[in-house]
């Protein structure tokens, strides 16, 4: 049968866009540690961002720390090979930082993924895999039943989530930081970190070593030394940035329009976020040799810039940082210490 040139052109965009762009990947790097930010805002809506989410790539496989709204649409438009993932490391149980858990997981197994995804993190990631392998039965149910046949294989038990917590000493070592190492496999070590951003506790950062390369994701966090001190040593330290100042004006400003309730709300924030400034003290701290600052809750309001977002960051004397952006990759060459910025 003649197929014409429209047909095969459909079936192209269908695999680079939708849920077809699961199954068109792109080539696998060569050997580092690749990192690309999948979503960097926070729970407000922006466009262009999507909620938290940080992909890493090691030893032929796909790591993210946490998987926020829209992420996972991301991932599948950049053509990630997402049927690799072997695991989601959740920083903390804040909405923004697990809405795609489900949806990322069933598009995965679709995608070929061989194996349950492991979902790590504090006490309460037992409860949220059980609770989405029973809200998504059903569907993995009709997935299977319709689709596997000749040679495409759905295996139910492989579209679970698989839950592991990790176990946080009681108490910090000599040096103050409280950590466990939550995962080693195939030359990947990633060791969670204790922060503090109470009310919700715990919360953890993560550190991903790789061959002689290293990345820090901050998960939401107060300014927290311990984090500096875990953070010694690597290449990069991803941490979050909310400007207070921005927050307080417009806490202010919804108070004067009447809007108590999310004046209320968006006001509490500031106690439990770092500022720039105080991210790039912490990166100093840590002597990384980059700092990228993602969740930033305010870039999609009027008056966000990234000048004003950024006031006072100059003097504290780190000049290696940037502003995330939904795309970015950080790449990180095994032997070196290049550290090479791109853009999905």
């Amino acid at each position: 049968m003649k197929i014409s040139r429209r047909v095969l052109a459909a079936a192209s965009a269908l695999l680079m866009l939708g849920s077809g762009a699961a199954f068109a990947q792109a080539p696998a790097p060569a050997d580092s540690l690749k990192v690309t930010l999948c979503g960097t805002s926070g729970p407000l809506p922006v466009r262009d961002r999507a909620k938290p989410c940080v992909a890493i790539q090691a030893g032929g496989s796909l790591y993210l720390v946490d998987i926020g709204s829209e992420a996972s649409e991301n991932l599948q438009l950049w053509r990630m090979p997402i049927a690799t993932t072997r695991a989601v490391f959740i920083t903390h149980l804040h909405s923004d930082h697990i809405g795609d858990l489900g949806e990322f997981n069933m598009q995965s197994w679709v995608a070929g993924r061989p194996a349950p995804l492991q979902v790590v993190g504090p006490p309460g990631v037992e409860h949220l895999a059980a609770g989405l392998n029973e809200a998504y039965g059903p569907d993995h149910g009709f997935r299977h039943a319709h689709h596997e046949h000749g040679a495409v294989k759905l295996p139910i038990a492989a579209g679970l989530l698989q839950a592991r917590v990790i176990p946080m000493p009681a108490k910090p070592d000599a040096q103050g930081v409280q950590s466990h190492v939550a995962w080693r496999q195939d030359g990947l070590t990633v060791t969670a970190i204790a922060v503090n951003h109470k009310p919700v506790a715990p919360a953890y950062a993560y550190r991903f070593d790789y061959k002689g390369r290293s990345v820090v994701v901050s998960g939401d966090t107060i300014k927290w030394l311990p984090l500096a001190t875990a953070s010694k040593g690597a290449d990069v330290l991803i941490h979050e940035a909310q400007n207070n100042g921005m927050t307080r004006q417009l806490s202010d400003g919804l108070a004067m329009i009447g809007q108590d309730r999310m004046s209320s709300i968006l006001g509490d924030t500031v106690s439990y976020h770092t500022t720039p400034v105080e991210a790039a003290e912490i990166a100093k701290l840590a002597g990384v040799k980059q700092l990228v600052l993602t969740h930033l809750t305010q870039a999609g309001l009027p008056f966000f810039t990234p000048e004003a977002f950024t006031k006072g960051i100059d003097a504290v004397g780190f000049p290696n940082w940037r502003l995330a952006k939904d795309g970015m990759t950080i790449d990180l060459p095994v032997g070196g210490d290049e550290i090479r910025f791109g853009q999905n």
